[in-house]
């Protein structure tokens, strides 16, 4: 008898419920019988609640609103649902890796991992269920996704090599660290400890991609990344070819707003029978649904 319920009663449309109350009321058994009916008999979905301060001095705890910009992914989620996506388990590398020379140094790279993270948000919004494995990154965690974070390639390896055997689709989107210091020093290293310069002996580090090839599950669509300086579809290319890619997307370190540390990006998508596609300046969003749209074609033929 009131406007929201009738509506309710009335629409076809997606429903997305964001819970916010005090944190006693969200663990009473009623609520939670309540809303495992709109989630499992009704088909809304439930977006929430956070973890954090509550409302009127109430301390902290489970039941605060989430933040509107996760209002906002949890809405797209209702609105661009995929048949093609839902249901599906989609595995995303992102960012650096970081390989410590001692505890306060190491070497890395100028990734900020927003290419994968708009990846992971995308493929989520499309209905998957999204895995990112990320090294160290200043962004905001995706909503929705499980967010696994690493240091290392070693690290990484092993989070991609425990998981990417349940993944129907997986995209190496992380700058990993091709080397890494072969001694990483348990102190600091002091400046006066040599004259003019230091010597860091380095030893190759895991190829991530390449090293999880056997793990990876039957029929699952793999998707590379090609960061280059020169002959960029060539190397992507061999990149495709040696790491088993379904396909590579490849762009050029040296062009202006594409890259690292920037919010827009210019790629050129390379396939398995060498045709390639170079696309416009767009924003790294954009990108990625470009991405996924390729990805998606992809995983219907090996359907």
């Amino acid at each position: 008898d009131d406007l929201i319920c009738t509506t309710l009663l009335a629409t076809s449309a997606p429903v997305v419920i964001c819970p916010a109350m005090n944190d006693k009321m969200y663990a009473h058994p009623q609520v939670q019988d309540n809303l495992d009916h709109l989630q499992n008999r009704l088909g809304y979905q439930i977006a929430g609640p956070a973890t954090g301060a509550l409302a009127v001095s109430e301390g902290v705890g489970r039941g605060r609103l989430i933040e509107p910009w996760q209002i906002e992914e949890a809405v797209g989620r209702g609105l661009a649902m995929d048949d093609a996506f839902m249901g599906k388990s989609v595995l995303v590398t992102a960012g650096p890796t970081q390989e410590p020379i001692d505890p306060v140094r190491y070497i890395g790279n100028h990734s900020s991992g927003r290419m994968g993270y708009a990846i992971a948000q995308a493929a989520w919004r499309r209905g998957a269920n999204v895995t990112l494995v990320s090294g160290p990154s200043a962004l905001d965690t995706p909503f929705g996704v499980d967010t696994v974070a690493v240091e290392t390639a070693q690290d990484m390896q092993v989070a991609v090599a425990e998981r990417i055997g349940d993944s129907d689709l997986n995209i190496f989107s992380a700058a990993v660290a091709d080397f890494r210091p072969t001694d990483s020093r348990d102190v600091k290293l002091k400046r006066n400890e040599s004259a003019d310069r230091i010597l860091i002996d380095l030893t190759e580090n895991p190829d991530v991609a390449r090293d999880t090839r056997a793990n990876r599950k039957k029929g699952s669509v793999n998707v590379g990344f090609a960061l280059e300086t020169e002959h960029l579809v060539n190397n992507a290319l061999a990149k495709l070819k040696s790491k088993d890619f379904d396909l590579v997307v490849a762009n050029d370190a040296n062009e202006e707003g594409a890259g690292f540390s920037v919010r827009t990006n210019r790629v050129t998508f390379v396939e398995q029978d060498a045709q390639s596609d170079r696309l416009p300046l767009m924003s790294k969003d954009e990108v990625a649904e470009e991405i996924l749209d390729r990805a998606r074609s992809l995983v219907i033929k090996s359907q």
